[in-house]
């Protein structure tokens, strides 16, 4: 219908979430519309967050050296540990400023229809984590509270539990929606839910 690099891009921008095909038209002809000078520094932004931004090696939140700035900060208190699905959910929990210590991020949640095994998820690592000797005496799971993200809670309750009996495993309390992603929970409800989390 358009140009073949006009099509190419409405193509690439319908791929991202939440982007239907209409609004990648749209922002297709307004970034056609823009000045280079206006245009151009978002595909360097892309580029420079695709070469640089990569995983902490310890808690695989997104950092651009080999650990995120959260492991490297000596403020944060070691002995507590919050596991989120994606890098994505630290940012709402950060900006309640009710949690001090670290993050493990999974990389999404267990869910055998779609083919994610707990092999598929960094869970080893965080056992690895949690285990005697490592100091870390809570592990607050913050995943969704979706159906994947319930399953998962309660799978790595109970491999904490084999792995690290000594660790206390507590899950956020109500307050978040069920259904709903922690990215779109407002500061005030994820604050409650995060004073209110409960054993498993």
């Amino acid at each position: 219908m358009f140009a073949p690099p006009v099509n190419r891009l409405i193509g690439e921008l319908a791929k991202l979430p939440g982007i239907g095909q209409r609004t990648a038209q749209r922002l297709a002809f307004y970034l056609l519309s823009v000045s280079d000078e206006e245009a151009l520094p978002l595909a360097d932004a892309i580029r420079e967050v695709k070469e640089k931004v990569g995983q902490c090696e310890v808690c695989f939140n997104l950092a651009v050296e080999p650990t995120c700035r959260i492991c490297q900060d000596e403020r944060r208190e070691g002995s507590l540990i919050c596991v989120v699905e994606q890098p994505g959910d630290v940012i709402p929990i950060e900006r309640t400023n009710e949690f001090h210590g670290r993050y493990h991020v999974l990389g999404g949640a267990l869910s055998p229809i779609d083919g994610i095994d707990p092999e598929d998820l960094h869970i080893v690592e965080l056992l690895g984590r949690v285990s005697n000797g490592n100091g870390v005496r809570e592990l607050v799971i913050a995943t969704n509270a979706t159906t994947t993200g319930e399953a998962t809670a309660l799978y790595l309750a109970d491999a904490v539990r084999d792995r690290a009996p000594d660790v206390s495993v507590t899950r956020l309390a109500s307050g978040l929606p069920v259904g709903s992603d922690l990215e779109y929970a407002d500061e005030i409800t994820l604050g409650k839910a995060f004073r209110g989390r409960q054993a498993l």
